[in-house]
């Protein structure tokens, strides 16, 4: 009898375990809204051009839904993986999705003049200007636009959408 009392207890804490774990799960900051393979939708969220063709690459456009608080947070809400040096972090941008490679660029420090990811900003349908703060403190409104292209500092290769 003794020994019964025992496994139900054991159960009983296992069940209870895992209850208050799905619980924990549920209570935890819901994960970030998919980013869509195209333009935003109105004020939807903030567009995301990039421009890897200096890279051997084409140009991708990708919404990153609801209201990013910064260019970084467009740029990886949009789908992109962001790498940013070792000794600035993501104050400096070096990679977007693994462009450029490691062995063109380690990412120690600041990336030279004439091979780095410019930033820009663009209200839909209008001008590229060239971005006079970081991606990191940069807050882009919904319906905006953010262009990133790789090189010596020209805006991307397409007009924003």
């Amino acid at each position: 009898m003794f020994r019964l009392r025992s496994i139900v207890r054991v159960r009983l804490a296992s069940l209870v375990a895992a209850a208050v774990a799905a619980v924990a799960l549920t209570a935890v900051e819901p994960a970030p809204q998919a980013a869509h393979a195209a333009a935003c939708t109105g004020t939807s969220g903030v567009t995301v051009v990039v421009d890897f063709a200096a890279l051997g690459g084409g140009v991708q456009v990708a919404c990153a839904l609801g209201d990013p608080a910064t260019g970084v947070a467009a740029l990886q809400g949009a789908g992109f993986t962001v790498t940013g040096t070792s000794r600035w972090g993501l104050a400096f941008v070096c990679r977007i999705n693994g462009k450029p490679t490691a062995a063109t660029d380690p990412c120690v420090n600041t990336p030279p003049a004439t091979a780095y990811w410019s930033y820009w900003h663009a209200p839909a349908g209008g001008s590229w200007s060239y971005s006079s703060s970081g991606a990191s403190g940069y807050n882009p409104a919904p319906g905006s636009v953010e262009g990133w292209a790789f090189g010596a500092g020209a805006a991307p290769s397409i007009a924003a959408p």
